[in-house]
């Protein structure tokens, strides 16, 4: 591998404010090598990768990151450009700050190693970018805007910005979160021609169908430290397995929408909550959904399917309240009247989603974040009372995160944030939970202790909605689901499933 970059850290620690990230971190990285990198959430998975690539420095006297290309040192300045980060920090950051360029564009800021274009790209750059398009599948998107792709499309163009820069190392955080089985199989196409180029990479995963194909090596954090960093075998592949609930690939279901979701018995529907009468969405001018008629009862619990760009999560924002039905739809809400005020049915509604998390770059700690769910606001607007304090401070200990009370949302992993957003969704002790992809970035420990907490909440006559693409992220008790294809929904026929 003559020509490619190897990483050396050694003795290597980050503090950021008071608080020590990474400790004593010693590794060395050699061509062609492929790591995946497992821990806990807030174990410095991502603090590790920014390290890697340059994007955080050690703390002063906490040891040296080294950089070699076949035996020769290499400065930092030409070391940066052969490292590519990918993951959801990267995407969440387009939406915040709304760059919005054509994927045309995006790919193109890969070879200039800018958010966005700062000049038009040489000939010799569009011959590369048009190239990369079509590698990647992504000529007929090449004139999107970012931010209208669906979930699946943003990553892959994302991948496709850094591959066009021909990195000696990808970094890749969560990278397959939120991905349905059609964009896994064309990424893990994409990173088996990166492995026959001679590139490496390191994989944050939390799950072991996480661990892109061709990874060799495993190095696992706790706490900011390494524990180990072996040669990645099978043994270790069943043991995340096991920690994540995964079933075994032998005992899959044929049809996993229709195995997924199993009611016991007779489900006895409450009164009505909520109804759409022929409502078609539109998102950025794009349809996303076409004459949907459907009801949510209390006391059901519904499970939501669909590919990547089905409408997912475009669904759950109508009904939260975010978006409208197009004229000639309707939208009924139990107990609020057309005319009231939406932050009203919201103030009711706990909700949570990814676009809801990059909403939360504000200038806030965590407590009073938590308790802005209970005035459905992002930050607040006016003091927090003791009694907000006091409902916050319950589910931030619950949720392991009381002693993060005063740390912003950005010095959070993304696994911690997301149980603070679960935790900010239940401070106003809501009737209806909205929820799409809950699980997403959170350790199997913490996955596990959801899945048992929304199992409770379905017994005390909260009412559940649920955006998965894993079944095995839902807890038990849905006794309804929906699948979202080709703009329509259709209930799933559970009896036939039984």
């Amino acid at each position: 591998m003559k020509g490619r970059l190897s990483i050396a850290l050694r003795a290597v620690s980050v503090r950021r404010g008071t608080q020590w990230v990474l400790r004593n971190i010693s590794l060395t990285l050699k061509p062609g090598e492929r790591w995946a990198l497992i821990g806990d959430n807030g174990a410095g998975k991502t603090q590790l990768l920014k390290l890697i690539a340059a994007d955080v420095w050690p703390t002063p006297g906490g040891g040296e990151r080294l950089y070699r290309v076949g035996g020769s040192p290499v400065d930092l300045i030409d070391a940066k450009p052969r490292i590519a980060y990918v993951g959801a920090e990267l995407q969440d950051k387009y939406a915040r700050y709304q760059w919005n360029p054509t994927v045309r564009d995006l790919v193109g800021t890969g070879l200039q190693r800018t958010p966005l274009l700062l000049r038009p790209p040489t000939r010799e750059e569009s011959r590369r970018i048009e190239a990369m398009l079509r590698i990647c599948g992504l000529r007929p998107l090449r004139n999107r805007t970012f931010l209208s792709l669906s979930y699946g499309q943003k990553r892959l163009a994302l991948l496709a910005r850094a591959l066009v820069q021909d990195p000696d190392w990808l970094l890749l955080d969560e990278f397959y979160n939120g991905l349905d089985p059609c964009f896994r199989r064309r990424i893990e196409a994409l990173l088996g021609h990166a492995l026959q180029c001679g590139q490496s990479w390191i994989a944050t995963a939390h799950r072991a169908m996480d661990v892109p194909r061709g990874t060799r090596g495993l190095i696992e954090l706790a706490a900011g430290r390494v524990l180990a960093a072996t040669r990645l075998a099978r043994a270790d592949r069943e043991r995340l397995a096991r920690r994540a609930a995964e079933p075994p690939r032998a005992t899959l279901p044929a049809d996993p929408l229709r195995a997924a979701v199993r009611p016991a018995g007779r489900h006895r529907a409450g009164p009505r909550l909520l109804r759409l009468r022929a409502a078609d969405l539109y998102v950025e001018h794009r349809e996303v959904l076409r004459d949907v008629n459907w009801e949510l009862r209390m006391g059901e619990h519904w499970a939501v399917f669909g590919a990547n760009g089905a409408g997912k999560s475009s669904f759950l924002r109508l009904l939260y309240g975010d978006l409208a039905p197009a004229l000639g739809g309707t939208i009924e809400r139990r107990g609020f009247p057309a005319g009231t005020p939406i932050e009203a049915w919201k103030r009711r509604t706990g909700y949570v989603s990814p676009e809801l998390q990059t909403d939360y770059a504000v200038d806030v700690t965590l407590i009073d974040l938590v308790a802005s769910g209970r005035y459905a606001s992002i930050g607040l607007c006016d003091e927090p009372t003791p009694a907000d304090h006091r409902h916050a401070r319950h589910w931030l200990e619950f949720f392991s995160l009381l002693s993060f009370a005063k740390r912003r949302p950005r010095e959070l992993s993304y696994g911690q944030l997301r149980r603070a957003l679960i935790a900010r969704a239940l401070a106003a002790d809501p009737r209806i939970l909205l929820l799409d992809e809950p699980l997403t970035g959170l350790d199997p420990r913490q996955r596990a202790a959801m899945k048992r907490l929304l199992a409770r909440l379905m017994t005390e006559r909260r009412t559940l909605v649920i955006a998965v693409h894993h079944p095995e992220d839902l807890p038990r008790g849905m006794t309804h689901a929906l699948n979202l294809h080709k703009r329509r929904a259709e209930e799933l026929d559970l009896r036939s499933a039984t």
